[in-house]
């Protein structure tokens, strides 16, 4: 009887997720602070940008302080893959996966949900005004930092799965 394949070992499925993490945060903070629109009315000159809404500098900061943990464990992740030996396995990264990625979920799902709150009470008000594409792009914004929640709330399960069989 042939072995059975080889599966994917448990750090490549958390590296991936957390390289796709990165990538739905890395679009999400480029939608977001290109996010501008002008109305003209005549001789007068209207412009709303991100940074005008406060939600919307919450869901900044929270998507560079994702991104910055997320750029973190991939470098550490990267480094036990590579290493493959006991010093980069210990403990000590268990715990800190455990409790960042709960951290870090609750800051990226805090941050989605500001978003989509202030988002959702302009709209009637910017839609009124033409400003529908400023709208959108907050919509799209806030979409891909929730993808970003869910594949670190994802790795926030698996780290949760992985500490007590280690510690």
């Amino acid at each position: 009887m042939a072995p059975p394949p080889p599966s994917m070992s448990p750090r490549m499925t958390v590296l991936i997720l957390r390289v796709l993490t990165f990538a739905f945060l890395l679009i999400s903070i480029v939608i977001l602070t290109t996010n501008t629109s002008t109305l003209e009315a005549g001789d007068a000159e209207f412009k709303i940008r991100f940074k005008d809404v406060y939600s919307y500098q919450y869901m900044l900061a929270a998507i560079v302080i994702g991104m910055a943990y997320t750029i973190l464990q991939v470098a550490l992740t990267l480094n036990h893959i590579v290493k493959r030996n006991a010093e980069t396995s210990g403990d000590g990264n268990l715990v800190f996966d455990f409790y960042g990625d709960k951290v870090i979920s609750y800051i990226l799902a805090t941050g989605a949900a500001a978003a989509f709150g202030a988002t959702n009470d302009m709209k009637p008000l910017l839609a009124l005004f033409g400003f529908d594409n400023f709208v959108s792009k907050g919509y799209a914004s806030a979409s891909l930092l929730f993808l970003g929640f869910v594949c670190t709330a994802i790795l926030s399960v698996l780290s949760s799965y992985a500490l007590p069989k280690k510690v």
